[in-house]
């Protein structure tokens, strides 16, 4: 698999987990009639930008997550307060622009000094126009420009506060929801794409290029009858033994091509790196297709594995029972990612499964700043039949951001080290 090929299997791995994980949040904040003002993938600046209803996507360029940002879950970006001048445009009486600067350019905009003005619940601004007081209403999806950035209001039934805490959670939860879903289809893919092994034979994977076994005529796909005379079956370990016993001898191979059977002769050599004798084959299970039985029950299976696994691991990681050796950032990520890509689709696919259900199951954990965490808050709130002082739970995500950046860094040098000490 060339270079080329392998960096875009890993965007294809990041740009699909992270946007199944952020779409599961924007769905559900807009059933819920949220206003999503920005769902982007990656972090930092700014690599694409667009802008289609409400909402505005962004590709940004560090591939370390994403994020929806939905209104009144910060304060306010752009705040208006009284004796500051703007300037309004009109549509049948009803504000539906209001401008902050470069006044002189706002043709048709009605300028004057603001005396009241509320833009969440009663939706009005009064004006000092020329002496004179005007109070005009403000349409609920009403715009305020400020050097040429426009920014949508958010009335209060449109913020993220204002919905009931069974809303606000459904659309917290429903990241690790769409990655659990996600891994789940993707687990049962794997099953129809490898297939359900036949226990009495055995295939030739692949062949390794300039090896004995390419030389001699063998392909992937090729099921091995017979060696020697010898019916092998299902018994990989019976067909090692011959071939370990035969160094630079001619061995007689039968195999089932296309449902034909055809005889390739095949001499064995001695590898020099590990003095192991080799025909530079790599082998598996011969396989039918599964039924959709078989791949959903499968896949499920899979997934239970895969999910013991991982709570295993972050218990481990929790008790310290790990070192930072046995950590890996983006890089070892990277590299694996590669190793799987290179494996085959079915390999692939199960590594992206198993890094969805991760990515699921880490956003759970109740991590300051993590999807955990804002659910851990929103249970407190319907313990308590309040929120929590939202400058002070906003404090805490802004902290474990901050720890989980550190941590980041961390893994990412300790990688670079281990790629430099080889």
């Amino acid at each position: 698999m060339d270079v080329l090929q392998i960096i875009v299997l890993n965007v294809l791995l990041f740009f699909v987990l992270v946007t199944v994980h952020e779409w599961g949040h924007f769905y559900f904040a807009k059933r819920a009639g949220i206003l999503t003002r920005e769902f982007a993938i990656g972090f930092g600046p700014k690599v694409l930008s667009f802008v289609r209803g409400e909402t505005r996507y962004t590709l940004r360029l560090l591939p370390i997550g994403g994020f929806v940002r939905m209104a009144g879950e910060d304060p306010e970006i752009v705040q208006i307060n009284p004796g500051q001048r703007i300037a309004v445009a009109l549509e049948n009486e009803t504000v539906t622009h209001i401008y902050l600067n470069d006044f002189d350019s706002r043709r048709g905009a009605l300028e004057g000094v603001v005396e009241d003005i509320d833009l969440e619940r009663q939706l009005f601004v009064r004006m000092d126009v020329d002496g004179a007081a005007q109070r005009f209403a403000v349409h609920p999806r009403a715009l305020i420009v400020s050097k040429e950035k426009e920014t949508q209001i958010a009335p209060w039934e449109r913020q993220f506060g204002s919905k009931t805490v069974g809303q606000r959670a459904m659309a917290i939860f429903a990241g690790p929801l769409m990655n659990f879903i996600l891994a789940f289809i993707l687990f049962v893919t794997v099953v129809f794409v490898a297939g359900m092994p036949l226990p009495d034979r055995v295939r030739i994977s692949d062949t390794k290029p300039g090896s004995a076994a390419e030389r001699a005529g063998l392909m992937g796909g090729d099921v091995i009858v017979e060696v020697n005379g010898e019916k092998i079956g299902g018994d990989s370990k019976k067909l090692t033994t011959l071939i370990q016993n035969s160094p630079n001898k001619t061995m007689t191979w039968v195999v089932e091509r296309n449902k034909q059977l055809v005889t390739k002769e095949v001499k064995p050599e001695l590898d020099e790196k590990d003095r192991v004798i080799r025909v530079g084959v790599s082998l598996g299970p011969d396989t039918r297709p599964a039924t959709i039985g078989e791949g959903i029950s499968n896949g499920w299976r899979s997934m239970v594995s895969a999910t013991t696994l991982i709570l295993d691991g972050f218990g481990k990681l929790a008790t310290l029972q790990v070192k930072m050796d046995d950590l890996g950032g983006p890089i070892r990520i990277v590299e694996f990612t590669s190793e799987q890509a290179s494996a085959g689709p079915a390999q692939y696919i199960n590594w992206m499964a198993v890094m969805s259900l991760y990515l699921g199951l880490f956003n759970l954990l109740p991590i300051p700043a993590l999807d955990g965490s804002r659910l851990v808050f929103l249970g407190l709130e319907a313990v308590r039949g309040k929120p929590v002082d939202p400058s002070r739970e906003s404090m805490v995500h802004f902290v474990g951001f901050a720890m989980l950046m550190l941590l980041m860094i961390a893994v990412t040098y300790n990688d670079i080290l281990r790629l430099i000490k080889g």
